[in-house]
C-alpha cells in the first residue's frame, strides 16, 4: 500500500487538471473548488456508476431531480430550521471560529494554541439563506437546500402515483447541496457546496430492519466492486447518543483518509418521520394505501446517502500508487476502468504526418464508444507516464510498423504488458477489456 498525504493528492489533482481552486485568479475562494477536464470526467463516472447500480439495474427504484430552492415550510417541517446546527466557539485571542464537537481539546485553540480563550458555545445554523424576488424580507426568505432528501419526501405521492409504485420501492436523486460549514477543510472532503447521491427506500413498518441491513451490505460492497481496497474501509454503527433525531439506526461507511477514518456514506433508518412531518405541516395525506389489506399507513424509510465529491476524492486517494520500475518511481492512478476519466490514450510514436493520420482515424473510431485522449506531445515514455498518472487503463501506440502491418501496440496500465492488435479490431479488443 502506498501512503498518500493530503498534499500529494491535492498537488497531483491541480497538476493534472482534476481540481482547481475556485476563483484562483482572485486569490481563491475558501472551500470552493472547480473540477477540471479530468476531474469532471471522474466525478461524472462516479455518479454514473451510482445511478447504474441504484436505478438503471433495478426495477424497484426510480429517479428524481428536485429543485434546489424549495418552500421555507419544507425546512420548518423537516426540523432543519430549528435543529440543523453545529456548536460554534470563537477564540478571543485570534478570532478564529471552530466547531466545538470537532476539537481535539475543547479548551485549546488549534489556530493560535491559546487555552481558555473560547467564548461560550452557540448553535450555528448551517443553511444558506437567500431571498426570492426584489424585496429582502422574511416573507421572501428561502434556503439553499442542505440535502436532496426532502425533495424526495415532498414528491413521494407524485412519484408513487404517476409510476404506479407498490411497496417496497425507492426514489433516487443526485444533486447539489449547500451547507455553511463553520470549519470546512481537507481539500474537497468538506466544502460548502457539494453533490449528494441519495436514495430513499420506502418499506412497510416491521420490514425496515431487514431492509436496513440489506442496504448497509449492498452499499459497502459497491465501493469494493469499483476497486476500493477493503483494508481502507470499515463500517461503523452510530451509538444511541449520536443518532439524528429522526433515526433509529445509522451506519457509516468510513474510509481511511490521510488524516484518519472519516465518513464516505451514511445509511440511516429514518422511520416514518419525514412523511409524517410533511403530512402534518402541509395538510396533504402522504400515507400509503394498501389496497390488498385496505389500510393506510406511513411507510418507513431507509436512506443510503453518499457525497459524490467526497467519494470521488476517496477513489483518487485509493488509486494513487507509487512503484519502482528500472530504479525510477512510477506513479500510477489505479482507478477502476469504469471510473477512469479517459479509457484509452492514442499515441502516435512521432509527429510525422504518416503516423498522425492513422492515429486520428483510430481515435475517431474509439471516441464513438469511450472518452479518449489523442496525445502527440513529448517522448513516448513520458506520455506513458502521464497516462499512468491520470489513470488511463490502455494506451494504443501507432508506430512506423503500423504502416506495414496495420496493427497497433496496446499497453496495459497496471501490468505494462504490451500486445499487438490489428487496428481494425481495436474496438472489439478494448471493448472486451472495458466491460
Amino acid at each position: 500500500m502506498t501512503e498518500v498525504t493530503l498534499d500529494t493528492i491535492s498537488n497531483l489533482a491541480k497538476k493534472r487538471g482534476f481540481v482547481f481552486q475556485s476563483s484562483e485568479i482572485y486569490g481563491g475562494l475558501k472551500s470552493a473548488y472547480d473540477y477540471g477536464p479530468l476531474g469532471v470526467e471522474l466525478l461524472r463516472n462516479v455518479k454514473t456508476e451510482w445511478w447504474r447500480t441504484m436505478v438503471q439495474e433495478r426495477s424497484d427504484i426510480v429517479g428524481l431531480d428536485s429543485a434546489v430552492l424549495q418552500a421555507r415550510q419544507v425546512w420548518q417541517a423537516s426540523g432543519h430550521e430549528e435543529v440543523f446546527t453545529d456548536p460554534m466557539v470563537e477564540c478571543r485571542n485570534c478570532n478564529s471560529r471552530h466547531r466545538l464537537d470537532k476539537l481535539d481539546d475543547p479548551d485549546r485553540c488549534p489556530t493560535c494554541g491559546k487555552t481558555g480563550e473560547f467564548t461560550e458555545p452557540r448553535q450555528f445554523n448551517l443553511m444558506f439563506r437567500t431571498h426570492m424576488g426584489p424585496v429582502d424580507s422574511d416573507e421572501n426568505m428561502v434556503y439553499l437546500r442542505p440535502e436532496t432528501a426532502q425533495g424526495i419526501f415532498i414528491n413521494f405521492e407524485n412519484v408513487r402515483r404517476t409510476n404506479r409504485l407498490k411497496l417496497p420501492f425507492g426514489i433516487a436523486q443526485i444533486g447539489k447541496s449547500f451547507r455553511n460549514e463553520i470549519t470546512p477543510g481537507q481539500f474537497v472532503f468538506r466544502t460548502r457546496e457539494f453533490e449528494q447521491m441519495e436514495m430513499e427506500f420506502f418499506c412497510r413498518p416491521g420490514e425496515d430492519g431487514e431492509w436496513f441491513q440489506y442496504w448497509v451490505d449492498r452499499r459497502f460492497q459497491w465501493y469494493i466492486d469499483l476497486g476500493m481496497s477493503p483494508d481502507n474501509m470499515r463500517l461503523r454503527h452510530h451509538d444511541t447518543d449520536e443518532l439524528s433525531h429522526y433515526s433509529t439506526g445509522t451506519a457509516d461507511v468510513e474510509y481511511l483518509f490521510p488524516w484518519g477514518w472519516d465518513e464516505l456514506e451514511g445509511i440511516a433508518n429514518r422511520t416514518d418521520f419525514d412523511l409524517r412531518q410533511h403530512s402534518e405541516h402541509s395538510g396533504e395525506d402522504l400515507r400509503y394505501f394498501d389496497q390488498e389489506n385496505n389500510e393506510r399507513f406511513f411507510p418507513y424509510v431507509i436512506e443510503p446517502a453518499a457525497g459524490a465529491t467526497r467519494t470521488t476524492f476517496a477513489f483518487l486517494i485509493d488509486g494513487y500508487t507509487e512503484e519502482m520500475v528500472n530504479d525510477e518511481t512510477r506513479v500510477v492512478m489505479k482507478l477502476h476502468h469504469r471510473l477512469a476519466p479517459y479509457k484509452i490514450a492514442v499515441l502516435p510514436l512521432s509527429k510525422k504526418p504518416e503516423l498522425i493520420e492513422p492515429a486520428e482515424r483510430v481515435a475517431a473510431e474509439l471516441r464513438r464508444k469511450w472518452m479518449i485522449e489523442l496525445d502527440v506531445t513529448q517522448s513516448i515514455g513520458r506520455r506513458y507516464r502521464r497516462q499512468d498518472e491520470i489513470g488511463t487503463p490502455f494506451c494504443v501506440t501507432i508506430d512506423f510498423e503500423s504502416l506495414e502491418d496495420q496493427a497497433a501496440t496496446v499497453r496495459d496500465r497496471d501490468t505494462m504488458a504490451q500486445e499487438r492488435v490489428s487496428m481494425g479490431g481495436l474496438a472489439d479488443y478494448l471493448g472486451a477489456k472495458l466491460t
